[in-house]
């Protein structure tokens, strides 16, 4: 009697314990799922998609026909989310400037030169249609794009430190070139566009002109324009060609192209984000793009041209502190994220993903480098111009001058190698 009471008393026990088990996996489980949090995420995301996504005149069907997989939406101009800033609201966007830098389009022709424009956006191509005038084309934010950001706070924004200082911060490694000490009023350059492998979706790989002022502190100023490839952000590894800006060392002012409101888009053939094409090849055809940005004496505010004179919009000098009056600073070059997601440096390419000592038809180019001067006109780089690689066994840079590229430099590399560990 005695054995059998205490096998009943081992089995209860054993019971109660099993039970207390599934209760606390149950509750565990019901921690993890928090509906409450997930709801209120699904709402905030969708509230910024209300936000972001504009009631569109017309949408093109890019994602049929287009292998970037882009949805384009035609927005009446004045309704850009540009206009949602308080000091913008209900305004238009301006006219273009009547005048350009002098020196503009003053490029010799080579009949040797090799390369070709990229500037062929590939929703356009497929598509065959345009935004009406009017209109501007702007690429339509999904659900699936706001949540692979790391939150949907942060979403269109870069994480911080992003221009080169003096060392790397933040897993962020570059290789440019810059001129700093004067007052600058612009910069122009050709960027060779590559298609570089970025080995984890939260990194990615670019090539810019940055356009600088104020400390490398939390005032930090920057105009930021290039071509990027960032899986986490467009959800594939085509170059797109991208657009920042900040005002606060990338705190919590700016962001990329469209998703905030800031730069004010006035061309009606150009989505900003949307991918570019063609790619340059290894040994085969290379292909660049022509940018850039200048500060409109009359008005003040800060133009970009894409390509051969096409003048895609503006950020309003009123975003800015530092650069409402102009740039102490200019870099040109590439800049990628490391993460050391497997405890070793990152395989993501920079540029074509060679180093720069394999020149042209292999390593990635700018060219053309010229920067704009206080009497609106485009100048060579003066003797300060440098260049610096933050890890050179990884990506480097090799500067240059001749006749048709003026300033140039080569720069890029692989990545993780046996001498980038």
């Amino acid at each position: 009697m005695a054995a059998t009471t205490n096998v009943l008393a081992l089995l209860a026990t054993t019971l109660l314990l099993l039970l207390a088990g599934r209760a606390a996996a149950a509750a565990n489980e019901t921690q993890r799922f928090r509906p409450g949090d997930e709801l209120r995420r699904y709402r905030r995301v969708q509230a910024l998609l209300r936000r972001l996504n504009k009631p569109a005149l017309r949408t093109i069907q890019a994602r049929a026909c287009s292998p970037d997989g882009d949805l384009i939406d035609c927005v009446a101009a004045h309704l850009q989310p540009a206009f949602d800033h308080p000091r913008l609201r209900g305004q238009r966007p301006l006219d273009p400037p009547p005048v350009r830098p002098s020196g503009h389009h003053r490029r010799p022709n080579n009949p040797n030169d090799t390369t070709a424009d990229a500037g062929v956006q590939l929703w356009a191509a497929a598509s065959g249609e345009a935004c009406p005038e009017g209109s501007v084309p702007i690429r339509r934010t999904t659900e699936a794009d706001v949540l692979r950001a790391s939150s949907v706070r942060r979403f269109g924004r870069a994480p911080p430190s992003r221009v080169r200082r003096d060392s790397v911060a933040g897993g962020h490694e570059h290789a440019v070139g810059y001129v700093a000490g004067d007052e600058y009023y612009g910069a122009k350059a050709s960027i060779n566009v590559w298609a570089p492998k970025v080995s984890t979706a939260s990194e990615f790989s670019l090539s810019q002109i940055w356009v600088i002022a104020g400390s490398f502190g939390n005032d930090l100023n920057t105009i930021e324009a290039g071509w990027q490839v960032s899986p986490q952000l467009y959800g594939d590894n085509s170059p797109r060609f991208f657009t920042y800006w900040t005002t606060d060392a990338y705190q919590t002012t700016g962001c990329y192209n469209l998703l905030c409101s800031g730069f004010i888009q006035t061309n009606s053939r150009i989505a900003m984000g949307a991918a570019i094409s063609p790619t340059s090849a290894y040994n085969a055809g290379q292909f660049d793009i022509s940018l850039l940005v200048w500060k409109d004496p009359n008005h003040g505010n800060w133009w970009l041209e894409f390509g051969s004179g096409e003048l895609v919009g503006y950020w309003p000098s009123l975003l800015f502190s530092h650069l409402a009056s102009h740039a102490s600073m200019v870099q040109f070059g590439g800049e990628v994220v490391n993460t050391r997601e497997s405890g070793s440096h990152t395989a993501t390419q920079m540029g074509s993903g060679h180093f720069a000592g394999e020149g042209f038809g292999r390593a990635s180019y700018f060219r053309n480098l010229e920067v704009v001067d206080w009497d609106n006109s485009l100048v060579p780089l003066a003797a300060g111009f440098h260049v610096t690689a933050d890890h050179p066994n990884c990506y480097d840079i090799q500067g240059g001058v001749n006749a048709v590229w003026g300033n140039y430099f080569y720069y890029g590399g692989p990545g993780r190698n046996v001498r980038c560990t």
